[in-house]
């Protein structure tokens, strides 16, 4: 879909909402809606699809169907499922804009957000490299339960990231497209784009907090928390989870060493690393059983994960027994709650 056309240019800095999309069809046509509705201007708006097998495109194409208001906007879709950061990174390239502000397909930002924010940081002199917002918890039926806050990131400065990651939610985000244009894309397959950014942000400049709830947050997404029915699904999920775990320690690291500032991040990260590297090496790398000196070698990983890891690689009867009754014991609870026969 072609870009709508864009009114001449005000005084203020051009800004991008970056609106990413994923297997979101019942809520993105809000998410589409409320980045319609920002009341800030001169705003670009890019909505994005990653190739969902849902129906999420065609509900964007709906919502946008009778736009005519003063926002430029340009709709697409991947041709193949890129994942979280590769898809943002993607999305920069195409951006104009100073400040990025990021969007998921089931949030919704307040009309506000890209005007609150924009002032904020021209009262800081453009100095922020990424902000991070309160938002509004908002559950899978729509509702409001209250604010919910981040770590504080005004003077968050390295020593304190070695230490302890703060917590934070990335759907509140807003980068300077500076961070992408010193350190370039995020590699493909980090699932962590939100500590990723922070720590670039930290690395050369510095980050800041907003605390005014400006985006409407659906805690855990829209994502199945099923747990797995067996040892193989078990592992499958671990080692998704293990990839864009060691995808981010990765492009920390090599953030980190552009920065010229690798030393501390590596101490940092040392561990988290090793735990990765061992789930890569027991589970996710090879069909071979792996020996018992793997668990000897690494020193850097908790013992009883070691141990537990290994006995998901040389007994998986064992463990799958147990992963197995534990399900079944789980669908009789809920269908006793429920009323009704377990399947």
């Amino acid at each position: 879909m072609s870009p709508t056309n864009r009114p001449e240019q005000s005084n203020q800095p051009l800004v991008s909402l970056l609106l990413a999309c994923y297997e979101q069809q019942d809520v993105v046509e809000r998410a589409v809606q409320a980045a319609l509705a920002q009341t800030y201007s001169p705003l670009e708006i890019l909505i994005s699809d990653d190739a969902s097998s849902d129906d999420t495109f065609a509900r964007i194409e709906h919502a946008m169907r009778d736009y005519r208001g003063p926002h430029r906007v340009l709709v697409r879709r991947n041709a193949q499922n890129e994942g979280i950061s590769a898809h943002f990174s993607r999305l920069v390239t195409l951006a104009q804009g100073e400040l990025l502000f990021v969007a998921a397909g089931d949030d919704v930002s307040e009309p506000q957000r890209c005007e609150r924010v924009v002032a904020h940081w021209l009262a800081q002199h453009r100095q922020p490299l990424l902000f991070a917002t309160d938002l509004f918890d908002l559950d899978e039926h729509g509702e409001i339960h209250g604010v919910i806050a981040h770590t504080p990131l005004d003077g968050f400065d390295l020593d304190q990231w070695c230490r302890a990651r703060p917590w934070l939610v990335g759907a509140s985000h807003v980068w300077a497209k500076t961070l992408f244009e010193h350190f370039g894309p995020m590699q493909a397959g980090a699932h962590a784009e939100d500590q990723i950014m922070l720590l670039r942000a930290i690395l050369i400049g510095r980050a800041s907090t907003l605390h005014e709830p400006l985006v409407c947050w659906r805690r855990g997404g829209l994502s199945s928390k099923q747990r797995p029915a067996n040892l193989a699904a078990h592992i499958a999920r671990m080692c998704r989870g293990n990839q864009a775990a060691l995808a981010a320690l990765q492009q920390h690291v090599a953030d980190a060493m552009r920065a010229e500032r690798a030393a501390p991040v590596q101490a940092a990260l040392t561990t988290s690393l090793c735990r990765a590297r061992y789930t890569a090496t027991m589970l996710c790398n090879s069909s071979a059983s792996p020996a018992l000196r793997a668990v000897v070698d690494a020193r850097g990983v908790p013992l009883g994960y070691r141990l537990r890891l290994f006995g998901y690689a040389r007994l998986p009867w064992m463990y799958d027994f147990f992963i197995r009754l534990k399900h079944r014991l789980r669908i009789r609870r809920g269908a006793d709650a429920a009323g009704r026969p377990p399947k």
